[in-house]
């Protein structure tokens, strides 16, 4: 396996170590020359000492390596895992090579709006802790609407009283043309019965609600994943704000605080991530940043980087007749 890079990852290129922290090690390789003509490039190897009944310790390495053709899928879609790589400074680079030096250069070819993967995850864990009470209000307004109506009815029969609130909007139509409204990320048709939609709303409030009070109370809260999203919400304003991403993060002592469960969430975890969400939006909303990654520069450069670096060089297979 050819590498083009290997470096160190996860909590210790972010500044969030602690003693109990594993290694987390990341690279690219380039694929070989007989998987490349098979059409059998892996995506990626991966080799953990740890296993899926235990939670990793310090003692334990993870190592994952990615072919060239995936890192660059990955980095074009704004995946965080590529990202991060991107911006790891030199102090974690342990292999290092041309082809990753002119990635590294061109990764602003990169930054896009299309930022989903850190958005979905920051946004996925603030609504799992009942961050924002407005969903909450969202979906009891709804609620109250239906219940004015027979369960057997269809949506459609009070489409237009449906709010179009925050949290409450119509979405595109489906491949047959029926109109859908969402509530907090659950979509529904205007055939669905009104019977079939309250109650999938009120197990969501009753559940969210259980969840928000657990959380002003210190309770049942995943610190290490609020940490992440934390973290990834200002990776995001930090690419959206000054298009870089600068390791180890500023803002390491306090995530290694809130990993640590040493941070209230009702007045300190919860307000700054909700803060951290408008801050993005707003910022999503001004950016001049492309729509979309300038994927015809990266096919370009796959191909060359391959056309140099693996068939050039490489010996003709044995022909059989």
């Amino acid at each position: 396996m050819q590498l083009i890079v290997k470096m160190i990852f996860g909590s210790h290129l972010y500044g969030t170590s602690t003693a109990e922290s594993d290694t987390d090690y990341k690279g690219v390789f380039l694929p070989c020359r007989e998987d490349i003509l098979l059409g059998r490039i892996p995506k990626s190897n991966h080799l953990s000492t740890g296993d899926d009944f235990s939670r990793n310790t310090s003692c334990d390495i993870d190592i994952e390596f990615y072919s060239l053709h995936y890192f660059i899928k990955l980095a074009c879609q704004g995946q965080t895992v590529a990202m991060d790589m991107l911006h790891a400074p030199d102090a974690m680079i342990l292999e290092n090579s041309p082809v990753w030096q002119t990635i590294v250069k061109n990764r602003n070819r990169f930054y896009s709006k299309n930022l989903k993967a850190f958005i979905r995850y920051a946004r996925s864990q603030a609504g799992k802790y009942g961050v924002k009470g407005s969903r909450l209000n969202a979906v009891n307004q709804v609620l109250t609407l239906l219940k004015q109506y027979d369960g057997d009815l269809k949506m459609r029969v009070l489409w237009e009283q449906l709010p179009r609130i925050e949290h409450c909007y119509d979405v595109p139509s489906d491949p047959n043309g029926m109109r859908q409204y969402q509530v907090c990320g659950k979509s529904f048709q205007e055939s669905a019965a009104i019977g079939y939609v309250a109650p999938i709303l009120e197990k969501f409030a009753n559940e969210y609600g259980h969840r928000a009070n657990l959380a002003a109370m210190n309770e049942n809260v995943d610190w290490k994943a609020i940490s992440h999203a934390l973290r990834a919400a200002y990776q995001i304003k930090e690419i959206l704000s000054r298009n870089t991403l600068t390791f180890p993060l500023a803002q390491a002592s306090f995530l290694k605080a809130v990993k640590q469960g040493r941070i209230d969430f009702r007045t300190e975890a919860g307000p700054v991530l909700e803060t951290l969400m408008d801050e993005i939006e707003e910022l999503c909303a001004q950016s001049r940043l492309p729509d979309k990654a300038d994927t015809e520069f990266w096919d370009r450069f796959i191909c060359s980087t391959l056309e140099k670096e693996i068939f050039a060089s490489a010996p003709q297979l044995n022909h059989f007749s």
